[in-house]
């Protein structure tokens, strides 16, 4: 089991029991006591857990981060920005690639009024049901597995469209993004897939908020290099700002004034 793996599978172990000894962990994950320890020690390093007397608890914000109902009300106004603004993007005959975030669902939202002809590949259940609104617009879903507390599919059984049809850009969010490992994720079942849209598409835009920039996760399923331009919100620090333009990465920050929507 790969590193990222074993990470995904003790937040998830932990997401249900809350807490758990690292005996339990090292048997859960099929490695030594010293090993766990290690991953541990990372896991919290990175926020994902809190280390606790022979053991270790999930962190408050992972509890929270797995509800979709929860992630979709969190820092609403700076998504729905997000999204109104990535919403004007997509140009007439473009095939465009949404992923099952909250702020690709705000996208979505805003993009289902505009006359254009389009066709959207989303993994997102919520994307799709919006989208299928526009006659013009043809709306494709790649399959997977769904879980309890998301809204997309996730797996690679339903991958294989990808390689049936060229996408011009991915729109995508991520639970954190830093220069040095790129768009990341915590869920590692989400991030092969995310890997696969990626890899079909010409070009990714990242549309993530403040709270996204210079956080990390799990795994990495988009480089910095990868990404062509970010999407963000005016409480997005302006010294970050200033490297992701150093590194020729566009930046669009969404006007406050569409808050007001």
């Amino acid at each position: 089991m790969f590193p990222a793996e074993r990470k995904s599978k003790i937040l998830e172990y932990l997401r249900k029991k809350q807490r758990a000894t690292v005996k339990e962990l090292s048997s859960l994950v099929g490695v030594s006591e010293a090993t766990l320890r290690s991953d541990l020690q990372l896991m919290e390093e990175e926020g994902l857990l809190q280390r606790t007397h022979g053991g270790a608890m999930i962190a408050e914000e992972m509890q929270t981060d797995i509800a979709f109902a929860v992630r979709e009300k969190r820092n609403n106004e700076e998504k729905s920005a997000i999204g109104s603004t990535a919403a004007m993007l997509p140009q007439d005959g473009q095939c465009i690639l949404l992923d099952a975030s909250s702020t690709a669902l705000e996208m979505a939202k805003a993009l289902k009024s505009r006359q254009i002809r389009l066709t959207v590949v989303t993994n997102g259940i919520y994307a799709a049901l919006e989208l299928k609104e526009n006659p013009n617009f043809t709306v494709i879903v790649v399959g997977g597995v769904i879980r309890a507390g998301s809204v997309g599919l996730e797996g690679m059984l339903g991958s294989s469209v990808l390689n049936q049809i060229h996408i011009d850009t991915m729109y995508a969010s991520a639970h954190g993004f830093t220069l040095e490992d790129g768009m990341m994720d915590f869920n590692v079942y989400e991030v092969d897939l995310k890997r696969a849209m990626v890899q079909a598409s010409s070009q990714v835009v990242g549309l993530l908020d403040h709270t996204k920039l210079g956080k990390r996760s799990i795994s990495s399923f988009a480089s910095a290099r990868d990404v062509e331009m970010i999407i963000t919100d005016s409480d997005a620090p302006q010294s970050f700002i200033d490297q992701l333009q150093q590194r020729k990465i566009k930046v669009d920050i969404a006007p406050p004034a569409i808050y007001m929507n």
